[in-house]
């Protein structure tokens, strides 16, 4: 890190955005302000020398749960929702290069001309080289969601933390858009989020989270500056661990 650069806390972390994040107030697509603004804050992500992988979520262009609901196969559901995510991958990838940031897209389902195919030590090696890794496609697999991937490939990399960017302030006791009096959790524990039953990941996500004492970071992306804030080690959103530390008091 260059001499005069804020000390960072992190060196390497994961940062999962929803495709529901990137529609910004469209009902779905792509909003390209949206998208403008959150290069911005993993290109700074990048200045202050951290390791940057992204998980990218489809739900803005189609959603696997959504289209099984409807009738539709559940696990064909699933690989349409997987393959919306790699257009997301694309955009983001698109607009992170014209800004002069070095990325690698890989997906977990081959694709020859738009990605390279996921493979773990390639893909912590783009990291040590300094290029945003864009992880496309989940886990490749139906009947998993793009949080359980997102911490998936946190583990596999050996990623200190897991940032998921929303469109609140942290992790509520319910829907703060529907309900103004809704309470936020500054810290919670992976347990409390299962017992509790808030809809920050799915179970299975949370469970992986917990078992292998992966810290999670819940925070407002609409204000890109909470990314640094982050980074640094200000207490942003909502913090969730295994068990409680001093800092979580």
């Amino acid at each position: 890190m260059r001499s005069g650069m804020p000390t960072r806390k992190y060196k390497r972390v994961l940062l999962k955005l929803s495709g529901e994040v990137l529609a910004g107030e469209q009902p779905y697509g792509i909003d390209p302000k949206v998208l403008d603004t959150i290069s911005d804050g993993i290109r700074e992500m990048v200045e202050l020398g951290v390791e940057t992988a992204i998980v990218i979520g489809g739900g803005n262009i189609f959603r696997g749960v959504s289209g099984s609901a409807a009738g539709m196969e559940r696990a064909s559901a699933d690989y349409m929702g997987m393959l919306a995510t790699v257009l997301n991958a694309l955009a983001l990838q698109n607009i992170l290069e014209r800004k002069g940031v070095v990325t690698r897209m890989q997906s977990a389902i081959e694709m020859r001309s738009l990605a390279e195919i996921y493979i773990r030590r390639r893909a912590i090696r783009h990291l040590e080289k300094g290029r945003v890794l864009i992880l496309a496609a989940g886990t490749g697999n139906p009947y998993f969601s793009t949080d359980t991937a997102a911490v998936l490939r946190a583990m596999e990399i050996g990623a200190e933390l897991i940032m998921k960017g929303t469109k609140v302030d942290g992790v509520f006791d319910r829907d703060p858009v529907k309900h103004p009096d809704a309470v936020k959790f500054h810290a919670l524990t992976f347990f409390e989020v299962i017992e509790k039953r808030l809809e920050i990941m799915d179970s299975t996500a949370m469970t992986l989270c917990m078992d292998n004492d992966l810290r999670l970071m819940v925070f407002n992306i609409k204000d890109t500056a909470n990314i640094k804030r982050v980074l640094l080690g200000e207490h942003v959103g909502t913090l969730v661990t295994k068990t409680r530390v001093p800092d979580q008091a």
